[in-house]
């Protein structure tokens, strides 16, 4: 397995001199940041994102993310002219070596946390969601904005795009999605670049606007849209691992052994009373099987790319909500340790 980092360019206070440093970094997982959604990405920015990144040893094989304009999620008249914008980007970044991009179907909204400095007993923090705050948060008023979230939209954009997802239920989002991956596969497959859906996170619905990539059931369903390699997933295991019905372990085991899983984010959660708080990786922090999810990587000869996802804040340190770089590089040592140990158990 390929291991990388997100880094989010030039402009990220964790340098690519610092990511060269963890063990057995492979790759950055980057992207074209001030492009507006929809949009086709200038091929010399790729160009020189690229130049960047190579200079310090490392590879941009792995784009998080090409983001899905709403027109093609709500099904409008309009979505076809972003669809193809979309097989332009896929296009160039195959063409400059990109081999795997990450990308959701969310609606509006990406990943949501109700509380992101949340101060854990050895005095870190970190993301957390509680289902007692989100019931307190109307983000229609325009007083809340998370990280994940697309902070172009004004309040007037979001309530009218909530209600333009009031004729969207799960089942129209899945005919909008298929329609979406029947014309971008065949793009992705002449240009050998891996699609990686990532899951919603949480997997539920969230202010009454429907998410679909969320269990076994549904993830069987979108596989099949489009029966294809190129056609697969980000299995994010802190995303899914939100689910109390999902069998990370066993469902890590099913998508590898099918070669469905291109990217994988490796972090782990605490299951609580009405939500979760993110931990740091190692397995007995929380909730996740971190150890048996690598194992089974190792067992099926994984060969796809891995990066840390969120870590806490610790030492000190303060940046980006989830992003800092001292836990996600102790993040990366611990799967680096767990992944030679089973690999030489192997031998």
């Amino acid at each position: 397995m390929k291991l990388t980092f997100r880094w989010y360019g030039k402009d990220d206070k964790i340098t690519l001199d610092k990511i060269r440093q963890i063990p057995n970094m492979y790759s950055v997982v980057t992207a074209i940041y001030d492009v507006p959604v929809g949009e086709v990405w200038p091929e010399e920015k790729i160009v020189e994102l690229k130049n960047l990144v190579e200079s310090k040893g490392l590879k941009m094989e792995v784009i998080e993310s090409v983001p899905v304009h709403e027109d093609i999620k709500l099904g409008l008249p309009t979505r076809d002219k972003y669809i193809e914008a979309y097989k332009e980007n896929i296009r160039r970044l195959g063409k400059h070596g990109v081999r795997c991009i990450c990308y959701n179907f969310m609606p509006v909204f990406d990943w949501t946390r109700t509380q992101l400095d949340k101060v854990a007993v050895d005095g870190s923090n970190s993301l957390v969601y509680y289902e007692e705050q989100l019931a307190k948060m109307n983000p229609l008023s325009g007083e809340y904005s998370l990280p994940g979230w697309d902070s172009s939209y004004t309040k007037e954009d979001l309530n009218h795009l909530f209600e333009l997802y009031k004729t969207i239920d799960s089942e129209k989002l899945f005919d909008n999605l298929k329609y979406f991956l029947e014309q971008i596969i065949p793009v992705a497959t002449e240009y050998d670049v891996k699609m990686a859906i990532h899951p919603d996170d949480p997997p539920w619905n969230i202010f009454g606007l429907p998410r679909i990539i969320t269990n076994e059931q549904n993830i069987d369903r979108f596989l099949s849209l489009v029966d294809s390699e190129y056609n697969g997933l980000t299995f994010c295991t802190g995303s899914l691992g939100a689910g109390r019905n999902n069998d990370i372990v066993r469902l890590v085991d099913k998508y590898s052994k099918m070669g469905r899983i291109h990217f994988m984010h490796i972090r782990n959660i605490k299951l609580v009373d009405g939500g979760f708080e993110e931990t740091a990786h190692s397995t007995n922090y929380g909730s996740l099987d971190i150890v048996g999810i690598i194992k089974t990587l190792v067992d099926n000869n994984f060969d796809g790319y891995v990066r840390p996802d969120h870590g806490r804040m610790i030492w000190g340190e303060t940046g980006k909500p989830g992003y800092g770089l001292y836990d996600r590089a102790l993040g990366v040592s611990y799967i680096n340790g767990v992944v030679q140990a089973f690999e030489s158990i192997k031998k």
